[in-house]
């Protein structure tokens, strides 16, 4: 079983997408979480503990969780999807980019 762990800033829009569309994957179990203080889910140490993939929407979630679990992530492959916080939930096109981008990368 695959772990694999979706950030984004307040865990509204686009790591619940990506949880939504995933979570139904064959071999993946799939979560999301937030990494600013005012998100609906938060992130935390057993999350990062727990992945073996972890995915952020942008570099700057990338630089944040650095400075927030900077051991915990130190021998972890965090991969940035470079998708803006312009998309609705579950948004076509943001469902689309989700899936170009993740399905080869978790392997």
């Amino acid at each position: 079983m695959k772990k694999v762990l979706f950030l984004c800033s307040k865990n509204k829009l686009r790591s619940p997408t990506a949880e939504a569309i995933f979570s139904g994957v064959d071999g993946w179990e799939v979560y999301s979480a937030g990494i600013s203080n005012d998100a609906e889910v938060h992130v935390g140490l057993e999350d990062i503990e727990w992945a073996d993939h972890i995915f952020v929407m942008e570099k700057v979630h990338k630089k944040k969780l650095s400075s927030k679990f900077g051991r915990a992530i130190k021998d972890k492959k965090v991969i940035s999807l470079d998708i803006s916080d312009n998309y609705d939930y579950m948004d076509k096109e943001l469902i689309d980019i989700l899936r170009s981008k993740v399905s080869g990368l978790v392997n």
